[in-house]
């Protein structure tokens, strides 16, 4: 049987946590769903990864985040020789210009504004989980 991949959130915000957690379980989602509460943490997380798990299938990152923000744990990601293939999805609320071309410079593969109302998450959830977890068809990682 093979392990599913997880999902690798990134997000300070407890409400925002709780939004995902609520979309994906809408989804039916069966991906498991790891969070990182800051940037350090997440660097961390990822350096410890257990070996006997399959990479993530896509890391959601926001960019305002505590201790390490996300344009440098992006950064660190993608300048990293086991990890820079990994998909890193920016979903932040930032539209700024600067930060959505620094995150392009730096790497993701996708740049989504956060919608602030549930419906409109549940379909960017959708979108998500269609594309990065159904559609992509990612290198073979190895943990």
């Amino acid at each position: 049987m093979q392990t599913l991949k997880s999902i690798f959130l990134v997000e300070d915000n407890p409400m925002d946590v709780d939004l995902t957690r609520r979309a994906f379980a809408r989804r039916n989602l069966a991906n498991p769903l790891v969070i990182a509460r800051d940037g350090q943490e997440a660097l961390d997380l990822l350096a410890n990864w257990p070996a006997d798990r399959p990479l993530p299938a896509v890391i959601l990152l926001d960019l305002k985040l505590p201790r390490m923000d996300g344009l440098e744990v992006l950064r660190q990601i993608k300048s990293h020789p086991r990890w820079k293939t990994l998909p890193v999805v920016v979903l932040t609320t930032s539209s700024d210009s600067e930060d959505i071309q620094t995150a392009y410079e730096l790497g993701t593969n996708s740049y989504i504004v956060k919608p602030v109302d549930f419906n409109k998450f549940m379909e960017v959830a959708a979108k998500i989980d269609l594309y990065w977890l159904v559609t992509n068809q990612p290198p073979d990682l190895k943990p």
